[in-house]
């Protein structure tokens, strides 16, 4: 198992918790992103920057993800492509994304989209907090408990 991360939107908090989390565990880590990321010096931990564009980023993830990686995403449509390669996806607010729920989750995205075009519903989430810091760190670690030590 590797984890693959959409890095240009994540927010820091999730960053340094997965930080911690890999070195711990030994997980190859790649952050994914339209430029440069600095990343902890690590045998376990790297980064690749893409060219710019709207689904450079989703597209390297995708060709990258295997069968029972973890991508770490708040982008709903990308986590629906890597589940459909047998990944699972995390997002920042600590949701796991799988088969069972990823179809769901796209409809549910979708829909609000519709609705915010034609002005019927504004916003979107609220701002990222320390609940979803916790949220995310619960989950991730309760996900890798469930996966043999690398």
């Amino acid at each position: 198992m590797k984890i693959l991360v959409d890095a240009d939107a994540c927010p820091r908090a999730v960053k340094e918790i997965l930080f911690r989390a890999v070195q711990r565990r030994k997980i190859p880590t790649t952050l994914v992103a339209n430029q440069y990321m600095r990343v902890p010096l690590s045998d376990h931990i790297d980064s690749i920057a893409v060219p710019a564009g709207p689904d450079e980023a989703d597209d390297r993830i995708v060709e990258l993800a295997e069968a029972d990686d973890l991508v770490i995403t708040a982008d709903i449509p990308l986590a629906d492509r890597v589940v459909a390669k047998g990944a699972i996806a995390l997002d920042p607010r600590g949701t796991l994304l799988t088969a069972a729920n990823i179809k769901e989750r796209l409809a549910t995205r979708d829909l609000l989209d519709e609705l915010r075009n034609a002005a019927l519903v504004e916003g979107g989430p609220s701002s990222y907090d320390d609940r979803d810091s916790q949220a995310f760190a619960n989950q991730l670690n309760q996900f890798l408990q469930s996966r043999p030590a690398g």
